[in-house]
């Protein structure tokens, strides 16, 4: 049995329906109001405090507009107000799955990007569940968190954002390192650690710190772990059998199909099919390019049964990756009855 991971996930808290999709639970509710942004405080009404204490004991009771009006902290109603629409679409959905597809299917995306990513979190937790290669989690990470991108001799490293602004503000010393900081005291940087297929058994204790840093160069494991990764994601959601190759190049004349794994590599993807000259600055851009063929060409759109579709990957212009994996779901030319 491979290590538990991503407890933060609350993948724990869920069930399972019989495709395997993640069902909704009470108990999974009730962690979101656990959290900071909706657990009342030494100065919170008491308002709040009784509809925090009457959703702990149903989750899913209905809320009226006039109870969320008398909380007397704005904030406070602004957060759940906007927890409430998160769990109205969940419970209406049923699965986190439905929900996720739901969102993207119907174009029409209201939920704020944290519960996307964290409903991208606790889905790939479970499709992941008994993987033992700690390169492959730490790669789904990128699904769900974005990325801080770095070139250092020739190759490519992905470190979390928010970790890398945390170790940028406090040497990595946590609040010691602030008030170092706040004094101009200067600190000795943390450097964090690539993950390699040697030091990888050090990622099983620090999962749930997002610390470690994978490298995304051509020919390199890290770029392989994605692959296998977005095959899982898609057999998940679709049914479907994929294959998917990363490429350093795409020399295909008969080119038919691309989609992006992010809003920057959807645009140069667009603009090189379309046959436009780039500047090499955004060429720069582009992480990686990927090879993606169905298993099972009857799975696609007749006209497009047996080509290949091709993927891209790219930082924006501050060096940050943001992957959007529900691209993978919807821009796929799937046959009508999938």
């Amino acid at each position: 049995m491979s290590p538990d991971f991503w407890r933060a996930s609350g993948w724990h808290l869920l069930a399972r329906d019989a495709a395997g999709w993640h069902v909704v639970t009470d108990d999974f509710l009730r962690a979101y109001l656990r959290r900071p942004e909706l657990a009342p405080e030494a100065e919170s009404c008491a308002a709040e405090r009784a509809l925090h204490a009457a959703l702990l004991d149903d989750p899913r009771a209905a809320v009226p507009a006039a109870r969320l009006a008398a909380l007397a902290d704005a904030d406070a109603r602004d957060n759940y107000d906007l927890f409430l629409g998160f769990r109205d679409r969940l419970v209406a959905a049923g699965t986190l799955e439905a929900c996720y597809l739901g969102l993207f299917r119907s174009g029409e995306v209201l939920l704020p990007p944290l519960f996307i990513d964290h409903m991208a979190h606790a889905i790939l937790r479970g499709v992941l569940d008994g993987c033992d290669d700690p390169l492959r989690l730490r790669a789904a990470e990128m699904m769900f968190r974005s990325q801080k991108l770095n070139r250092a001799d020739g190759a490519i490293l992905a470190a979390d954002e928010e970790i890398v602004e945390i170790h940028h503000q406090t040497g990595g010393f946590g609040n010691l390192g602030r008030l170092i900081a706040e004094a101009d005291t200067p600190t000795v940087g943390i450097e964090l650690e690539v993950l390699t297929d040697e030091n990888a058994a050090i990622y099983w204790g620090r999962s749930d710190a997002y610390d470690t840093v994978i490298a995304l160069g051509f020919a390199q494991p890290g770029l392989d772990a994605l692959c296998r990764v977005l095959e899982a994601w898609v057999r998940h959601f679709l049914a479907v059998e994929v294959r998917i190759q990363p490429l350093q190049h795409i020399r295909d004349p008969q080119w038919s199909w691309h989609t992006g794994l992010d809003p920057e590599s959807s645009a140069i993807l667009n603009d090189l099919y379309e046959g436009r000259d780039l500047p090499e600055d955004r060429l720069r851009r582009l992480l990686a390019l990927f090879r993606l063929e169905f298993r099972d060409p009857a799975a696609m759109r007749a006209e497009m049964a047996g080509k290949p579709v091709y993927l891209g990957m790219a930082a924006d212009g501050s060096g940050v990756l943001k992957l959007k994996p529900q691209n993978l779901l919807v821009n796929l030319p799937l046959a009508g009855d999938i």
